[in-house]
Order: C-alpha cells, then sequence, then structure tokens
C-alpha cells in the first residue's frame, strides 16, 4: 500500500465531479450586467450582452479595442490606453505595456529575466520575491497593473451603458496557472469590479463562434495573441462548450515578433552608421513603435518600409521589409506553436481529420504564413469569419450572459491544463486530477499513518505528469498535525482537491477521527514556463517506461521497509529469548541485508522488485521460525 510523505498510506478514492449549471431564470431588466473583458497583452476589449447578442463596446475615442499600456507623468498623473500609448517615446522609463506576461511570476523567472532585457521600464523584485515595476520611486505589482486597464474597461462600459458595472468576466490564457488565474482575480478586486468567472481565451472564443453555428462539431482553437499562444479542442453540441484538451505557451506572442524586429532593425542602422542603439530607451521606444507598424502592415501587403528620420543627430532609419523576410526571422517563433497543437490532439484522442473546424484568434493570426501553417497542420482552410481581436470578449460576455441568466441552454466545461497529486512515501506522485480533466472539480481520497503512533504529515502538492515528484512542479505545501498516537494504518486522513471554475485550487486534509483540519489555496511558488510544461508533457511519454520500473521499485522496497521494521519490533520486544536462538546471528544478517538492498532500490540501483521480494522472502524464512520457537519458549516460561 503507497505511503505518502511523513508516513502515510491510501485508502481506495471517492471522486465526486461536478459541473457549473446554468441559470434558467429568464432574463429581465432588474438583472445586473455582466460584462465580458479581454484583458489582452497588447490590446483589450469590453463587450456586453444587448438582447441575445454580444456586442463591443467602443471607448471614448470610437475604438473597438484598447491599448493595454498605462503610464504614470511626472506629476503622478495616471494614463491608460491610447493616451498612455502616444506619449510613450517621450515618457519611456514609466510607460508600461505587455505587463500581462508578468502577472503571477517571480522575479527570478526565465521569462522575467528575458524581458527585463527588452523593455525600457524597470523591473524590480518584489519583498516576497515576485516581479513588480517601478516608477519613480514607486511599486506596483502587475496586478495593480491590470487593475488600472480593467478599469478602463469598467469605466468605458459604465459610460456607453449610462450605469454602474460591478460584476465581469474576465479571460486569461488557457495555460496561465493558480498564480497567474489568482492574479487576475485580484486586479479586478483592487479596482472594485466582483470578477464572477475567469474564462479561458479559447474556451471564450469558441463561445462567440458557437453561440450562432449552425452546426455542432468538434472545434480547434489556435489563440495566438500579443503575449501568449493557446491551442483548445473543443465539442460542441446542443448548446454544450467542453473542452477535450488544452495546450500552449504563456510566453509567446506578438511581443516576440517585434522584439526579433527590433533586433533586426538595430542590426541594420548599426552595420549601415557604426552607431549602437541599443542602450537608448528613447530610441528603442520609436523603433519599436515603428517594427510594431510593419509586422502589422505585412499582414495586408507584401512589403513596407520602416522610416524613422533623424533617429540620431543627421542619421535616418531607411529599411525595406517584405512578407518573406518577417518569416524567415519569424519562423522558429512560429514553429514553437507546432507542438502544443499535437499534443492538444493527442491528448483529445483524437486526429486531424476529426477537426470540423479550425478557428483563429489573436492578432497574429493576421499573418499570412502563421494561417498557412495552421492550414498545413490541419489539412484544411482556418476559418477567419470572426474577428480575431473581439472573438474572446465577445465570448467573456457571452458567459456573462450565462451567469446572469439571459442566456439559457448554454453550458461550459473547462479542463485543468496538467495533473495534480501528491507526494507518497519514496517521492511517488499520486495523482489525484489528471490533466484535461473538466473543471469544476472535486476529488477526495482517503490516507493513512505508515508509522506506529504519528501524529502530523506533511502534505506536498505536484503537478506534472511524471511517476516520481523529483521530475513534477512542487506548487504548494502544508502540514497536518494534532493526528492521534495510534497504530499505523488506523487514522484516516482525508485529502481533497477542489478546483473552482476559474482553474484555481483548494487542498485540505482531515483527520477523520480527531476532526483537525487544514487547507490551502495553492498560489504557487513561481509558476511554470512554457519549457518546464513542455518537457514535463514529452518527458511523461519518453519516461513513462523508466518511471513505471522506478515507481514498482520504490513501492517494493516501501513494503519491504514495512516487514523489516515489524521483524525489528519482534526482536525488541522479545530480545532477552531471541538473542540466545541459535538462528540470532542470521537473522541480524538477513536484516542488514535486506537494508542495503532496500536503500540501493530506492536509489535507482541493480535491484529489482523480483529482487527485493526473493530478500523478503529470505527474511520471512528465517524470523518465522525463530518467533515460533520465541512463543513456544514464553508458553513454558508461563506453565512454570
Amino acid at each position: 500500500m503507497p505511503i505518502l510523505k511523513n508516513s502515510i498510506s491510501r485508502i481506495p478514492s471517492n471522486l465526486c465531479r461536478y459541473a457549473s449549471t446554468v441559470s434558467k431564470q429568464s432574463a429581465t431588466s432588474t438583472q445586473p450586467v455582466v460584462i465580458g473583458i479581454d484583458l489582452g497583452t497588447t490590446n483589450s476589449a469590453v463587450a456586453v450582452m444587448q438582447g441575445q447578442e454580444p456586442r463591443i463596446i467602443e471607448n471614448e475615442e470610437g475604438a473597438r479595442t484598447t491599448p493595454s499600456i498605462i503610464a504614470f507623468d511626472k506629476s503622478g498623473e495616471l494614463l491608460v490606453g491610447a493616451s498612455a500609448k502616444r506619449q510613450a517615446i517621450l515618457n519611456t522609463e514609466n510607460t508600461f505595456y505587455a505587463t500581462k506576461r508578468l502577472i503571477g511570476r517571480r522575479f527570478d523567472d526565465e521569462e522575467i529575466i528575458f524581458d527585463m532585457r527588452h523593455v525600457p521600464y524597470k523591473i524590480v523584485e518584489n519583498d516576497n520575491g515576485d516581479a513588480w515595476l517601478e516608477s519613480f520611486g514607486t511599486k506596483y505589482s502587475p496586478s495593480q497593473i491590470g487593475g488600472f486597464i480593467l478599469n478602463k474597461m469598467k469605466e468605458i462600459a459604465e459610460s456607453n451603458l449610462n450605469q454602474t458595472v460591478k460584476n465581469a468576466v474576465v479571460t486569461v490564457p488557457a495555460y496561465f496557472n493558480d498564480a497567474q488565474r489568482q492574479a487576475t482575480k485580484n486586479a479586478g478586486q483592487i479596482v472594485g469590479l466582483n470578477v464572477l468567472r475567469v474564462v479561458n481565451e479559447p474556451t471564450a472564443a469558441a463561445l462567440a463562434y458557437g453561440l450562432d453555428a449552425t452546426n455542432d462539431g468538434i472545434v480547434a482553437v489556435y489563440d495566438l495573441g500579443g503575449g501568449t499562444f493557446d491551442i483548445s479542442i473543443l465539442d460542441i453540441e446542443d448548446g454544450v462548450f467542453e473542452v477535450r484538451s488544452t495546450n500552449g505557451n504563456t510566453h509567446l506572442g506578438g511581443e516576440d515578433f517585434d522584439i526579433i524586429l527590433v533586433n533586426y532593425i538595430l542590426d541594420d542602422f548599426k552595420h549601415k552608421t557604426g552607431i549602437d542603439l541599443s542602450n537608448d530607451r528613447n530610441k528603442i521606444q520609436r523603433i519599436r513603435e515603428a517594427a510594431e507598424k510593419a509586422k502589422i502592415d505585412l499582414s495586408h501587403v507584401k512589403k513596407t518600409t520602416i522610416e524613422l528620420p533623424f533617429i540620431v543627430d543627421k542619421h535616418h532609419i531607411s529599411l525595406k521589409l517584405t512578407e518573406e523576410d518577417l518569416d524567415r526571422m519569424s519562423l522558429h517563433l512560429i514553429q514553437k506553436t507546432i507542438d502544443p497543437v499535437k499534443r492538444a490532439l493527442k491528448d483529445a484522442d483524437l486526429e486531424k481529420e476529426d477537426i470540423d473546424e479550425v478557428i483563429l484568434v489573436g492578432g497574429m493570426t493576421r499573418m499570412p504564413k502563421i494561417r498557412e501553417t495552421v492550414g498545413n497542420l490541419f489539412d484544411k482552410k482556418p476559418n477567419t469569419s470572426i474577428n480575431p481581436d473581439e472573438a474572446v470578449a465577445l465570448g467573456a460576455a457571452i458567459q456573462g450572459g450565462v451567469l446572469s441568466g439571459a442566456i439559457k441552454d448554454v453550458l461550459l466545461l473547462d479542463v485543468t491544463p496538467l495533473t495534480l497529486g501528491i507526494e507518497t512515501y519514496g517521492g511517488i506522485f499520486s495523482p489525484l486530477i489528471p490533466r484535461n480533466t473538466v473543471i469544476p472539480v472535486k476529488k477526495t481520497e482517503i490516507y493513512s499513518t505508515g508509522v506506529d503512533n504519528q501524529t502530523g504529515v506533511d502534505i506536498r502538492v505536484f503537478q506534472g505528469e511524471r511517476q516520481l515528484v523529483q521530475d513534477n512542479k512542487l506548487i504548494g505545501n502544508f502540514k497536518l498535525g494534532g493526528i492521534p498516537s495510534l497504530p499505523k494504518g488506523i487514522p484516516q486522513v482525508q485529502v481533497s482537491f477542489d478546483i473552482d471554475a476559474d482553474g484555481i485550487i483548494n487542498v485540505s486534509a482531515k483527520e477523520k477521527t480527531s476532526g483537525k483540519e487544514t487547507s490551502i489555496t495553492v498560489i504557487g511558488n513561481s509558476g511554470l514556463t512554457e519549457e518546464e510544461i513542455n518537457k514535463m508533457i514529452n518527458d511523461a511519454d519518453k519516461f513513462r517506461d523508466q518511471d513505471q520500473s522506478k515507481k514498482l521499485k520504490v513501492q517494493a522496497a516501501t513494503n519491504v521497509g514495512l516487514l523489516v521494521r515489524d521483524t525489528e519490533i519482534g526482536i525488541n520486544a522479545f530480545k532477552p529469548l531471541i538473542e540466545n536462538d541459535e538462528e540470532y546471528e542470521s537473522l541480524i544478517n538477513i536484516i542488514n541485508e535486506v537494508n542495503i538492498a532496500i536503500e540501493v532500490a530506492r536509489n535507482d540501483g541493480d535491484m529489482t522488485p523480483a529482487d527485493l521480494k526473493k530478500k523478503s522472502e529470505q527474511l520471512q524464512a528465517i524470523s518465522m521460525p525463530i518467533f515460533q520457537r520465541v512463543s513456544k519458549k514464553q508458553n513454558q516460561l508461563k506453565r512454570a
């Protein structure tokens, strides 16, 4: 029987899966409005249900999207959206963009280190180790920055609707982890916005596509935006939107294409003039804006010219750029989206021929090379009928309509992206919730102690696909104390995983005899990088047989270890009688041999489960006759 960290053994589980149900109440004028917000890396959008149709709400300038940019000027005034973007060249250090990529991340994350080399603003380490931002000596969390943008979306909606807005559905990348999801909810709370639901971006896009779709079927949503990439496979049938699988990259998007173009322009200018502009933040900002414009232009024309007059003294930047140039420079980024697509198909147990429709979402999917790549991946022309910049916000508004009761007979079933479980004795990973399990979900397992008189246990929560915890990601841990001092196997420790509709995890443990209980909401230690996610899934396949071998070896070692411990307890209990037994020395020798074998097995040495079983049988063959003779001697002493 598997034994958990600090010796807890497992008893059969009781699984309780539940799904969000839709309110059947009819829509009335008294229902509170629920807006849908796409909090994007580059641009954000807000939408609301108008009758049975979602509509985008235009901002005060008549634009349907708003730049996800905020700035502080010298007087301390906060600028959000287009006004912040317009002054960026003159105030680069205090203008913040693409901060969504920082949400819920630690300062020492590889992605943060990468971003620090490519943004003009200051990314600093907060006291708790998180990545924050600094402007005029004041530090701001990425959640605060996100809150300013969400507040802007709220104000746009209130101005248009002529009423106070308190409730919203906010979208996040499907591969956002618990820390990032919680930080997004916090961003809304900071500005007094009640975030009723956090919805995965590709799932929201599928809602926008599927609400009026005449044919049910299996849909693949390829979502490449300003900062993140997601691929989700959904089954749409009779108003039920069930996510079959999801995959992606939380640090891949249009910003990375911009960085490539900026470096290309810098290198070209240095080659022509000998002048290095890479350390001039104001010049970099001008170049970045020109690069972004050129990238957008090449989605519609075959060639463009980047013109920046008097970039330095009398020197100008004048650079012709073609669609083929951009394709060549960014091909490695486009290729990074292919493996997640293949994994999502595999996880959904589908072939590309099974996909009825491929939907493109996110501004980067306007790029012809990306559309060509997606078409080749699925052997079918992608559906471009929905606006890639607006689909996510429209889907969020639809989910808002579902939650308010304005829309009936629509059910959204989303999934968790990676397997969740706890550590068992010997470093074995005990999965409780497999990846791509529909959420919300609750699952409970019953464990018991593996050592006599044990009064506390450690619950270590891991995320990953390998069978040993050393190969997975620790995302939280806590201790349950106050367990009654009882023989091993008697106390019952109930461990529950509860994932809500936002994908946020709560783990609790309760000892049933004493009623002692504790829990944590897993906020994550640092967040998973894309490389870690890819490695987890790829290694799970690559090392499946090897991991299984290790797992069986550790389990066998644990079982033999329990036998050794029981034997040693018996020796100590009857030591005066056993020491005089003719086989006593042989018993001690075999115990030593078995302990060595256990150690070798746990260190993945040359010791198989069969070898351990043989050692166990040898120990029993010697110990059983000895204890029988001891029992006989005890009876003789009693009669005497």
